[in-house]
């Protein structure tokens, strides 16, 4: 963790912070759907590399090494910038390529996603591969759910015991998260909130433990929240 304090501006938030809203998977996602005897079987896991998703991809190919088709494909970036798909040996176009589609036009990012194929005897066509991928990827993404990620400030204070449970309390009260607690002859931790709060959580922090309560700590930081 840094300890320098960034610069604030006279609103109470980090300057040049270029953090933007997105939105990611809430959890890792599973779908199963049949089509004309064809098993689909969709994953999705929440990642922040390539490296994360070529993981995720190799164990899912390893518990699956019986089917023909593993098709990946991942959105990586709050600008949905890094993008990959494979066919894995599907028709082009029939299988990676519109599961990707899929989560971009859903505008999900930081995704990796996995749909494999056990073959059932019956051809289902360009169309039909198609639809039943993205079917099975678009339920899967129903399970795992999808937050928005938004940009705020994480502070990080030392207290005494007392006045730490004041600040925790005034931190349930507006919604604000408190983590990374270290207890010792007092309690550091931090107190995580969107950017806007940054005044509001000095005014507490005052509060709680004296008007000359100086952070330890200010940094950009990520919130969730349920869509």
């Amino acid at each position: 963790m840094a300890y320098g304090l960034p610069a604030l501006n006279e609103g109470g938030m980090v300057q040049d912070n270029a953090a933007s809203e997105y939105k990611t998977l809430g959890g890792e996602g599973y779908a199963e759907i049949v089509v004309d005897r064809s098993r689909f079987i969709a994953y999705l896991r929440p990642v922040r590399s390539r490296g994360e998703a070529e993981v995720f991809f190799a164990e899912i190919r390893k518990r699956h090494h019986g089917a023909k088709h593993n098709v990946p494909c991942f959105v990586l970036g709050s600008d949905m910038g890094e993008r990959w798909s494979s066919e894995d040996g599907e028709p082009q176009g029939t299988a990676g390529a519109p599961m990707l589609q899929l989560l971009v036009s859903e505008g999900v990012t930081d995704v990796a996603a996995v749909v494999t194929r056990y073959f059932g005897g019956v051809k289902l066509g360009t169309g039909g591969l198609v639809r039943a991928y993205t079917a099975a990827l678009k339920a899967a993404l129903a399970d795992a759910g999808i937050v928005d990620v938004a940009p705020g400030i994480s502070i990080r204070y030392r207290m005494s015991y007392p006045a730490f449970e004041k600040m925790r309390a005034a931190a349930a009260r507006a919604g604000w998260t408190v983590s990374g607690a270290e207890y010792g002859d007092d309690v550091a931790f931090n107190v995580t909130g969107p950017e806007d709060a940054v005044a509001a959580m000095r005014l507490a922090a005052s509060s709680a433990a004296g008007a000359n309560i100086q952070p330890v700590s200010v940094e950009a930081a990520e919130i969730l929240l349920m869509v």
